[in-house]
């Protein structure tokens, strides 16, 4: 066969082009197939987003010890046997780095919010700068409770996750609609809204340091939860959102929380949907028995 194919390949272009076909259908058209750039990931892919369980401690505990003694236990929930996931505490400022002595390297303590100006005359305000030389690396940006108590505005909110980002750090974008918006089906264009306005500025390179927090308002602190699958459906939007705002690759990678009175009788099915990687947890953040079954949510099989 071999003197064949030589004999074949010493003649015209013709017997050239002959030999040619028959490698063609010696090995199979199926060698020559490519894949298309733009196919969308497979769930192999999206699962490759490592999970990220955080708690915010909002205006509590009360004391430094409370503070400590609730960090420790969470920290000592976190075991071999734990799921690989990124864990995180946002506390109040001034327990930041005494609860980072006592959880050590088992989870990161970030802030609850930033003041998007370095220095100057802004009384009470605390700066990526300050937080940064204290070795925090995470910040909440856009949480419901800023937006509405404190006023907020989307514009704010884009100025404190531009200065994370310029400072090297990370930002947990917190978006979510309103009991009334959701009930008039607006919770995608209420997200929609709050991405675009929020990430105004952030490269695609950098969205590797942004985290989403997808929490309805409604069911904030209410005890109410979106059903798994509803939370599913907005979370799917929140990508394909960022996916016309970067491209598909980008939003694969961006990991999506869901926030809303998470609980540990929830948190399975939350985290068994295929763009939930993970959870924004409040009130059961105050409890480390309640947390630390969080942490240690049951991956779907």
């Amino acid at each position: 066969r071999s003197l064949f194919l030589l004999s074949l390949l010493s003649n015209t272009d013709t017997t050239m082009k002959f030999a040619a076909s028959l490698l063609l259908t010696a090995v199979g058209t199926n060698a020559f197939t490519t894949t298309p750039s733009n196919a969308r990931s497979t769930t192999t892919q999206l699962a490759a987003r490592k999970p990220f369980i955080s708690g915010n401690w909002k205006l509590n505990p009360q004391t430094k010890d409370e503070a400590l003694k609730l960090g420790k236990e969470i920290a000592a929930s976190i075991t071999s046997d734990s799921p690989d996931a990124e864990v995180a505490l946002f506390v109040p400022y001034v327990f930041i780095e005494s609860t980072m002595g006592v959880v050590g390297d088992k989870l990161s303590v970030g802030a609850e919010g930033v003041c998007p100006e370095i220095n100057g005359a802004y009384t009470g305000a605390i700066s990526t700068s300050m937080l940064k030389s204290i070795g925090v690396q995470w910040a909440l940006a856009g949480h419901s409770e800023r937006r509405v108590i404190f006023g907020e505005t989307d514009d704010y909110i884009n100025a404190q996750c531009l200065k994370l980002i310029d400072q090297g750090m990370s930002v947990m974008l917190c978006i979510g609609e309103s009991l009334a918006e959701f009930e008039q089906d607006l919770a995608g264009s209420v997200c929609a809204v709050q991405l675009k306005k929020g990430l105004k500025g952030i490269s695609k390179e950098d969205m590797s340091r942004v985290a989403i927090a997808y929490e309805p308002v409604w069911a904030i602190g209410t005890g109410k939860v979106a059903t798994p699958e509803i939370a599913q459906n907005v979370h799917k939007q929140c990508r394909d959102i960022l996916a016309e705002m970067y491209d598909q690759e980008t939003a694969d990678g961006v990991r999506i929380l869901y926030g809303g009175s998470v609980t540990p009788d929830s948190v399975d099915e939350l985290m068994s949907q295929v763009d939930i990687d993970g959870a924004l947890v409040g009130g059961a953040s105050l409890d480390s028995e309640k947390f630390g079954r969080i942490i240690n949510f049951k991956p779907a099989e």
